[in-house]
């Protein structure tokens, strides 16, 4: 796991449940490859499409981790009304890009 840097977006135990959760999400995408290298029958197929189902919704789960994560951290660390506001505008829009 890579070494855990602080900061003022994220805590280091915010840190480390998202890597987590995301080493589960790398080893269930390696399933999948292995299911789709040994696919011979349409049912292989169907266990395939269930599994990466399964990683991409374990990935939005993740993303919604990490903007949860980061409204608490900032909003806790925000000195001012107008900084809580500019940070979550600023969160608002990230949702708005990526989701």
């Amino acid at each position: 796991m890579p070494q855990i840097v602080e900061s003022s977006a994220l805590s280091a135990l915010q840190k480390k449940e998202l890597l987590h959760r995301l080493a589960r999400i790398e080893g269930q995408l390696r399933g999948v490859q292995k299911l789709i290298a040994q696919a011979a029958t349409p049912a292989d197929c169907d266990a395939v499409a269930q599994q990466m189902a399964a990683a991409r919704k374990a990935l939005d789960r993740s993303f919604v981790q990490l903007l949860t994560n980061t409204m608490q951290t900032q909003s806790a660390n925000a000195t001012s009304l107008a900084e809580a506001q500019a940070s979550a505008s600023k969160l608002a829009a990230m949702l708005d890009k990526f989701a």
